[in-house]
C-alpha cells in the first residue's frame, strides 16, 4: 500500500500543486491545464491492465466531453471493476468528491447472494478504491440507488452511465434508476452516457437492450421523458466495423468473445462495440 500511495502522490504532484490556481479556470490555458492533468492521471501505471481498452472506450476525449472538472462532485454508475474509478477517483480528490452509484438490488433479476453482495457495495467500494488508488478510503462515497441520503439530493454535478443503459432496459429499471439521478443532480446538472449503438433501422426486437444494444433514438427520447434535454453528441466512440447485428449481441465482440475461438481473429480485427457518446442536461 504504502509503494501504491508513494506512485498517487508522484503521480498527482502536479496537480496538487496546481488545482487552487485553475480550478475554476476557463480559460484556454485553464481547460488545457486540467487535459494535462487529467492525461497525467491515464497514463499512471496503476492503469497499465486498463490502457489495452483505451483504443476503444478513449478516456481522455470522452471526460473532456462530458465537461470533467477538478472541483466538480461526480457519480459514476455502477463502476464495476473500476476502470474508471482509476481515472476519476484521483482525478477529484484534491477539489472535488467521487461517489459510486449502483443499482437498487432488490427489483434486479439476480439471486438473493449477489442482491447481498450489491447491499455492501457502500461499505466495500470505498475501500476498493482506496487500494486502487493508495489515497484514503474516507475520500470516497458509495450507495445504492435506493439507500441514496437525502443530504446527497441535488449535490451532483455530473453522473456517468458507462455502456449500462441497455441493462437498465432489459431489467426494467431505468425509470426508477434514472429518476434516482435526476434526484441527485443539481439543477442544470449533467448525464453523460456511452452505450453500444444499434443501427438507426434496427428493429426494436433486436435493440430491446437484451443483445447489449439501443438505438439512440430511444435513448434519446426515453432521457427527454425523464426531464432531461440533449446537450450535445459525439462520434468518439464509434466503430463502424460493428455491425451491431449478431446472434450472441455485443457480447460477441471483444472484451467478452462470447463464441469463444469460434471467428475470434474476425472479431477482434472488428474491436469494440461501436458506441453512442450522449450529454444530458437536467430541465426544471
Amino acid at each position: 500500500m504504502m509503494r501504491k500511495l508513494l506512485l498517487t502522490t508522484a503521480g498527482l504532484a502536479l496537480i496538487g500543486a496546481t488545482a487552487p490556481a485553475f480550478a475554476n479556470d476557463q480559460s484556454k490555458a485553464g481547460v488545457e491545464m486540467k487535459e494535462a492533468n487529467l492525461r497525467t492521471i491515464i497514463q499512471h501505471e496503476r492503469r497499465a491492465d486498463d490502457s489495452a481498452r483505451d483504443q476503444y472506450r478513449h478516456p481522455l476525449e470522452t471526460l473532456m466531453f462530458f465537461g470533467v472538472k477538478p472541483e466538480m462532485t461526480v457519480a459514476e454508475y455502477v463502476p464495476g471493476g473500476g476502470w474508471y474509478t482509476r481515472i476519476l477517483a484521483p482525478y477529484l480528490a484534491d477539489n472535488g468528491q467521487y461517489i459510486g452509484l449502483t443499482f437498487a438490488p432488490d427489483p434486479l433479476p439476480f439471486p438473493d447472494e449477489t442482491k447481498e453482495r450489491i447491499r455492501g457495495f457502500p461499505e466495500k467500494f470505498p475501500n476498493d478504491v482506496a487500494e486502487w488508488t493508495g489515497m484514503p478510503a474516507t475520500k470516497f462515497t458509495a450507495y445504492t440507488a435506493d439507500k441514496v441520503p437525502d443530504e446527497a439530493n441535488g449535490t451532483v454535478d455530473l453522473i456517468i452511465v458507462p455502456r449500462m443503459m441497455h441493462n437498465l432496459m432489459r431489467w426494467d429499471l431505468a425509470d426508477s434508476e434514472i429518476r434516482v439521478m435526476r434526484k441527485m443532480l443539481k439543477e442544470g446538472g449533467m448525464i453523460g452516457i456511452v452505450q453500444h449503438r444499434a443501427k438507426d433501422d434496427a428493429p426494436f426486437s433486436y435493440a430491446d437492450g437484451n443483445n447489449g444494444y439501443l438505438r439512440t433514438d430511444t435513448v434519446i427520447s426515453f432521457m427527454r421523458s425523464q426531464g432531461f434535454g440533449l446537450v450535445k453528441q459525439s462520434e468518439i466512440n464509434a466503430n463502424p466495423k460493428d455491425t451491431a447485428d449478431y446472434e450472441g449481441g455485443v457480447w460477441t465482440l471483444p472484451p467478452r468473445f462470447g463464441k469463444g475461438d469460434v471467428d475470434k481473429e474476425k472479431y477482434a480485427e472488428i474491436g469494440e462495440s461501436d458506441r453512442m457518446t450522449l450529454l444530458f442536461k437536467k430541465l426544471p
